[in-house]
């Protein structure tokens, strides 16, 4: 980021009511003119405290537990098979911001594959814009089934583990 663009958002945070106000809804057609990249960022954002909140009700006390467990379900890797998990309940428009997600231009981490981090990036942009729009009910659905996707993957994982340690 340019240091005049820096200086202009910093202004902008601090203005009352105006430029910089909050705002929390927009309306689809807004969210459908947003950068991917910017959906994906508030779905990654709305998806790991959906998934730390998910979590209290299986353990409370270790937090150090609590951060690496969320921090694996986070994953662009998990994100992927989150993502071909629940494809077949996504409406046409999600499918339309997933790709729109999955093509932005974007690094890889080394954690991941160039195609499951480009997956994961569209998984985050449904979900950023099912957010930004409002629209709770359908983020809620998407979110649990996602997590049950995951967890049914990493217990057949751990079985798979168990079985070769025999």
């Amino acid at each position: 980021m340019k240091f005049g663009q820096l200086q202009r958002l910093v202004a902008m945070m601090f203005e009352p009511d105006g430029e910089g106000g909050i705002r929390e809804r927009y309306d689809a057609a807004e969210v459908r003119q947003m950068n991917p990249l910017v959906l994906a960022y508030i779905g990654d954002a709305w998806f790991h405290l959906f998934v730390r909140t998910r979590l209290l009700s299986y353990e409370q006390a270790q937090v150090r537990a609590l951060h690496m467990f969320s921090m694996q379900i986070v994953s662009a890797v998990w994100q992927h098979r989150a993502y071909l998990g629940i494809e077949t309940m996504l409406t046409e428009d999600e499918k339309g911001i997933y790709r729109r997600g999955r093509n932005a231009k974007s690094h890889a981490p080394r954690s991941a594959s160039v195609a499951e981090y480009h997956s994961s990036t569209g998984f985050e942009a449904v979900l950023g814009s099912l957010y930004l729009s409002g629209q709770e009910k359908r983020l809620r659905e998407i979110g649990e089934a996602s997590f049950q996707v995951i967890a049914r993957a990493m217990m057949k994982k751990i079985g798979k583990h168990k079985e070769n340690k025999r």
